[in-house]
């Protein structure tokens, strides 16, 4: 096909995220609103262009002792070998054998709402998570030890000048193996990830498709998820 650009895509691709993020800001007023179509935006940007095997979506996260998360605005999680999602009043239960990150989606990135990324980081991380052996050709093998999700923020802009300077990074730091961010997206200004424990700023006039590989990235250097022990959870049922 003469004439492709790959540039030309993948900056289309940012400023139709970007465009719906601010079309959110600019035409609702209700704050509860705002974060709704928020939400949404990063929702169908990650089920339209992750692997099929990945799905998102606003959720709660459980395990086999019975224990919950807080609500996630977006949870990325596997649904080829999960078994197990339940439905609450239009919210998906997913179990926390099953998440490979979690984010936070606002309309601003800012110290509260980068303090409740965190908070719900810990609420996820600290889930208990089983592993079932599986079968491989003939054979019994251990299940795979359980991986820590990732976490982060995801917004359309920032509270503070410059927007990816060093008031971010001080709240970014301000967390522990539970609660650290491992990677974020202002779509206005540009993405941070961590590596190394120490967070680093991108400046990027295409911001959330560069975000978008590097969690492509992310997520595949995690492999597979566990298989779930499944008699762990039928076990409530008595």
């Amino acid at each position: 096909m003469s004439g492709l650009s790959l540039a030309d895509l993948l900056g289309h691709l940012h400023e139709r995220v970007r465009g719906r993020l601010d079309e959110a800001r600019q035409a609702l007023a209700h704050p509860v609103a705002k974060g709704d179509a928020s939400e949404k935006v990063w929702t169908d940007l990650f089920n339209t262009f992750l692997p099929m095997r990945y799905r998102a979506a606003r959720a709660h996260v459980i395990d086999s002792k019975g224990q919950s998360s807080l609500q996630i605005d977006v949870a990325v999680y596997d649904r080829q070998y999960t078994p197990l999602i339940f439905e609450l009043q239009g919210e998906l239960v997913i179990p926390a054998e099953s998440i490979y990150g979690v984010f936070e989606a606002k309309q601003e990135i800012n110290a509260a709402n980068i303090k409740a990324a965190h908070e719900k980081a810990a609420s996820v991380r600290r889930l208990h998570q089983t592993s079932a052996p599986i079968s491989s050709m003939g054979k019994e093998l251990p299940g795979r030890p359980p991986f820590q999700p990732l976490a982060g923020i995801l917004a359309l802009g920032s509270a503070w000048k410059p927007p990816l300077g060093d008031a971010l990074m001080e709240h970014l730091a301000a967390a522990d193996a539970d609660h650290h961010l491992d990677l974020g997206c202002v779509a206005g200004h540009g993405y941070f990830t961590l590596d190394g424990g120490k967070h680093t700023c991108v400046d990027h006039d295409k911001a959330t498709t560069g975000f978008l590989f590097e969690l492509i990235a992310r997520l595949q250097a995690l492999g597979t998820v566990p298989a779930i022990d499944v008699r762990a959870y039928a076990a409530w049922l008595k």
